[in-house]
């Protein structure tokens, strides 16, 4: 029974240390660095959904209209 004990206290303890290790580490990544490159993340996906729909409506469907018109409008001479 004293083994048995003496394997408890064992588990114990490592676990307790494991737990004291998490606890004191400072390597991990903090809330403020996620926070700004998550903010990072939102205005880059703006630039490129804006400009997207400058470049969409600018120049790709002013383009596509036109075309789409000179086909159906063809006189046939």
């Amino acid at each position: 029974m004293k083994k048995f004990f003496g394997k408890v206290m064992q588990k114990a303890n490592e676990a307790k240390a494991r737990v004291q290790e998490v606890v004191t580490s400072v390597k991990a990544e903090g809330y403020v660095d996620t926070g700004v490159k998550i903010i990072i993340a939102v205005v880059i996906g703006g630039v490129i959904l804006a400009g997207l729909y400058t470049l969409f409506n600018g120049t790709i469907i002013p383009t596509l209209s036109t075309k789409i018109g000179e086909m159906f409008s063809y006189s046939g001479t």
